[in-house]
């Protein structure tokens, strides 16, 4: 279930999201919170993790800014929150970044193939996962399994 998809829909975007203004109303971003719930499939099944996302006022011209506040085992996402994701890359080589077409609801179904078929291993942000999981698929899981128990429940 993806629940800030659900929020966006019935926000109509935006509405009733966490705001901060600074001094100039060029720097203003919206930043949107929300728990993106893993199916019963795959590495990460049942856990919870929040994501935070940045809306920065040339949005849609470039992607929004996206970080995991959820601690995670990810070949795509650090321990610290990055996130290896293409369409938000504002420029990318294969044509699959960020878009003016795009929107937030791209970055959320995005994020969810993170969890279910875009273990990409062999461009990892996360090198010592990808490492890990090559090395010894088993114990990848149990770390992930013990993360997922500490971090994302």
């Amino acid at each position: 279930m993806l629940t800030l998809a659900s929020k966006l829909k019935r926000d109509d975007g935006l509405k009733g999201s966490r705001t901060s203004t600074t001094a100039s109303d060029s720097t203003r971003r919206v930043s949107v919170r929300d728990r993106l719930l893993v199916k019963d499939e795959g590495y990460y099944q049942g856990g919870k993790f929040q994501f935070e996302t940045e809306v920065p006022d040339a949005y849609n011209m470039v992607p929004p800014k996206v970080r995991c506040l959820t601690r995670i085992w990810h070949p795509n996402i650090t321990e610290t929150g990055e996130i290896c994701l293409s369409l938000l890359r504002e420029h990318s080589i294969d044509g699959t970044g960020w878009a003016p077409t795009r929107t937030l609801k791209d970055v959320v179904w995005g994020l969810n193939s993170l969890f279910t078929d875009l273990l990409n291993f062999d461009d990892p942000l996360n090198i010592e996962a990808a490492e890990h999981h090559l090395r010894d698929k088993e114990d990848f899981r149990n770390k992930v399994e013990d993360y997922i128990k500490r971090y994302a429940r």
